[in-house]
Protein backbone atom coordinates (compact mmCIF):
# COMPACT_ATOMS: atom_id res chain seq x y z
CA UNK A 1 0.00 0.00 0.00
CA UNK A 2 1.05 3.72 -0.65
CA UNK A 3 1.09 6.20 1.95
CA UNK A 4 -1.79 8.89 1.71
CA UNK A 5 -1.13 12.30 2.41
CA UNK A 6 -4.06 13.98 3.58
CA UNK A 7 -4.32 17.60 3.64
CA UNK A 8 -7.47 20.41 3.73
CA UNK A 9 -8.59 20.83 0.39
CA UNK A 10 -10.58 24.28 1.42
CA UNK A 11 -7.20 25.55 2.29
CA UNK A 12 -5.98 27.02 -1.09
CA UNK A 13 -2.03 27.21 0.91
CA UNK A 14 -2.63 23.78 1.49
CA UNK A 15 -3.95 23.04 -2.38
CA UNK A 16 -0.92 24.90 -3.82
CA UNK A 17 1.40 22.73 -1.25
CA UNK A 18 -0.86 19.52 -2.12
CA UNK A 19 -0.52 20.14 -6.11
CA UNK A 20 3.31 20.65 -5.76
CA UNK A 21 3.48 17.05 -3.58
CA UNK A 22 1.57 15.27 -6.26
CA UNK A 23 3.28 16.40 -9.10
CA UNK A 24 6.82 15.43 -7.10
CA UNK A 25 5.13 12.48 -6.49
CA UNK A 26 4.29 11.02 -9.91
CA UNK A 27 6.52 9.70 -11.61
CA UNK A 28 6.82 9.57 -15.66
CA UNK A 29 6.00 5.57 -15.52
CA UNK A 30 4.90 3.13 -12.85
CA UNK A 31 2.83 4.41 -9.37
CA UNK A 32 2.87 7.22 -7.23
CA UNK A 33 5.35 7.11 -4.00
CA UNK A 34 2.25 8.83 -2.46
CA UNK A 35 -1.58 9.24 -2.82
CA UNK A 36 -2.15 12.87 -1.79
CA UNK A 37 -5.79 13.46 -1.09
CA UNK A 38 -7.93 16.22 -0.22
CA UNK A 39 -10.25 16.28 2.95
CA UNK A 40 -13.77 17.19 2.26
CA UNK A 41 -16.76 17.52 4.42
CA UNK A 42 -17.31 13.29 4.30
CA UNK A 43 -16.27 12.67 8.11
CA UNK A 44 -17.61 9.00 6.68
CA UNK A 45 -15.01 9.07 4.13
CA UNK A 46 -12.44 9.84 6.43
CA UNK A 47 -13.28 7.17 8.99
CA UNK A 48 -13.40 4.42 6.26
CA UNK A 49 -9.41 5.56 5.86
CA UNK A 50 -8.71 5.72 9.36
CA UNK A 51 -11.02 5.63 12.34
CA UNK A 52 -9.01 6.71 14.91
CA UNK A 53 -8.60 10.47 13.49
CA UNK A 54 -11.59 12.87 13.30
CA UNK A 55 -11.98 15.19 10.50
CA UNK A 56 -11.10 18.45 12.71
CA UNK A 57 -7.82 16.99 13.28
CA UNK A 58 -7.22 15.90 9.82
CA UNK A 59 -8.06 19.60 8.79
CA UNK A 60 -5.41 21.08 11.57
CA UNK A 61 -2.67 19.84 10.03
CA UNK A 62 -1.10 17.63 7.43
CA UNK A 63 -1.66 13.61 8.21
CA UNK A 64 0.40 10.71 6.17
CA UNK A 65 -1.63 7.39 6.97
CA UNK A 66 1.14 5.33 6.51
CA UNK A 67 1.22 0.82 5.22
CA UNK A 68 1.16 0.03 8.33
CA UNK A 69 -1.77 1.69 9.77
CA UNK A 70 0.27 4.07 11.59
CA UNK A 71 -0.33 7.93 11.21
CA UNK A 72 2.17 10.75 10.89
CA UNK A 73 1.11 14.16 12.15
CA UNK A 74 2.04 17.86 11.34
CA UNK A 75 6.07 17.99 11.06
CA UNK A 76 6.22 14.29 11.54
CA UNK A 77 4.09 14.42 8.25
CA UNK A 78 6.06 16.64 6.22
CA UNK A 79 9.66 14.85 7.17
CA UNK A 80 8.01 11.56 5.73
CA UNK A 81 6.56 13.45 2.76
CA UNK A 82 10.30 14.68 2.04
CA UNK A 83 11.71 11.26 2.38
CA UNK A 84 9.46 9.89 0.18
CA UNK A 85 9.78 12.21 -2.33
CA UNK A 86 12.35 11.80 -5.12
CA UNK A 87 13.41 15.39 -5.69
CA UNK A 88 13.76 15.91 -2.11
CA UNK A 89 15.17 12.54 -0.42
CA UNK A 90 18.65 13.73 -0.55
CA UNK A 91 17.95 16.08 2.39
CA UNK A 92 15.44 14.28 4.05
CA UNK A 93 17.61 12.35 6.14
CA UNK A 94 17.92 15.26 8.13
CA UNK A 95 14.92 15.39 10.69
CA UNK A 96 16.13 11.74 11.66
CA UNK A 97 19.84 13.40 12.98
CA UNK A 98 19.94 12.87 16.37
CA UNK A 99 22.39 15.06 18.62
CA UNK A 100 22.32 13.55 22.16
CA UNK A 101 19.05 12.00 22.24
CA UNK A 102 16.93 14.83 21.03
CA UNK A 103 16.45 15.02 17.04
CA UNK A 104 16.55 19.35 16.59
CA UNK A 105 15.71 19.46 13.58
CA UNK A 106 12.61 17.29 13.00
CA UNK A 107 11.76 19.83 16.65
CA UNK A 108 12.36 22.58 14.17
CA UNK A 109 10.15 21.38 11.48
CA UNK A 110 7.52 20.58 14.25
CA UNK A 111 7.64 24.40 15.53
CA UNK A 112 7.69 25.85 11.57
CA UNK A 113 4.48 23.48 11.25
CA UNK A 114 2.93 24.49 14.02
CA UNK A 115 3.59 28.14 13.46
CA UNK A 116 2.52 27.91 9.46
CA UNK A 117 -1.07 26.38 11.05
CA UNK A 118 -1.45 29.83 12.30
CA UNK A 119 -0.15 32.06 9.61
CA UNK A 120 -2.14 30.20 6.85
CA UNK A 121 -4.87 33.01 6.85
CA UNK A 122 -2.01 35.33 5.46
CA UNK A 123 -1.79 33.13 2.80
CA UNK A 124 -5.50 33.10 1.68
CA UNK A 125 -6.55 30.16 3.52
CA UNK A 126 -10.16 31.04 4.52
CA UNK A 127 -11.13 27.35 5.70
CA UNK A 128 -8.36 27.51 8.65
CA UNK A 129 -10.82 28.82 10.89
CA UNK A 130 -9.97 32.02 13.19
CA UNK A 131 -6.52 33.01 13.01
CA UNK A 132 -4.27 32.97 16.60
CA UNK A 133 -4.57 36.42 18.57
CA UNK A 134 -0.68 37.09 17.59
CA UNK A 135 -1.57 36.70 13.88
CA UNK A 136 -4.14 38.49 13.53
CA UNK A 137 -2.37 42.16 13.41
CA UNK A 138 -0.43 40.93 10.59
CA UNK A 139 -3.69 39.43 8.82
CA UNK A 140 -5.06 43.12 9.26
CA UNK A 141 -1.99 44.23 7.82
CA UNK A 142 -1.94 41.90 4.72
CA UNK A 143 -5.68 42.84 3.73
CA UNK A 144 -4.75 46.92 4.15
CA UNK A 145 -2.00 46.11 1.61
CA UNK A 146 -3.74 44.25 -0.51
CA UNK A 147 -7.11 46.53 -1.05
CA UNK A 148 -6.97 48.85 -3.79
CA UNK A 149 -9.73 51.36 -1.81
CA UNK A 150 -7.29 51.91 1.16
CA UNK A 151 -6.51 55.85 1.60
CA UNK A 152 -3.34 56.96 -0.08
CA UNK A 153 -0.89 57.64 2.52
CA UNK A 154 0.19 60.85 4.24
CA UNK A 155 3.25 62.58 2.98
CA UNK A 156 6.28 61.85 5.31
CA UNK A 157 7.71 65.47 4.73
CA UNK A 158 7.39 68.82 3.18
CA UNK A 159 8.99 70.40 0.73
CA UNK A 160 11.84 73.17 2.11
CA UNK A 161 11.45 75.59 -0.71
CA UNK A 162 8.38 76.47 -3.17
CA UNK A 163 8.61 74.72 -6.52
CA UNK A 164 9.86 77.21 -9.51
CA UNK A 165 7.13 79.01 -11.29
CA UNK A 166 6.13 77.44 -14.81
CA UNK A 167 7.89 80.26 -17.62
CA UNK A 168 5.67 82.45 -19.11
Amino acid sequence: MTPILLYDGECGFCRRIAHWVQKAATPASGPPCLVVRAIGEDPAALYLLSPQLTIWEAYAAPHVLMPDGSIKRAGEAIAEVFRRLPSTQWFAGIFAVTIGGVQPFQIMLNGATTMLADIRPLFGCESCGEPSPWVKPLLWISHRLKSPASPAPAPHFTTVRPAPAPPA
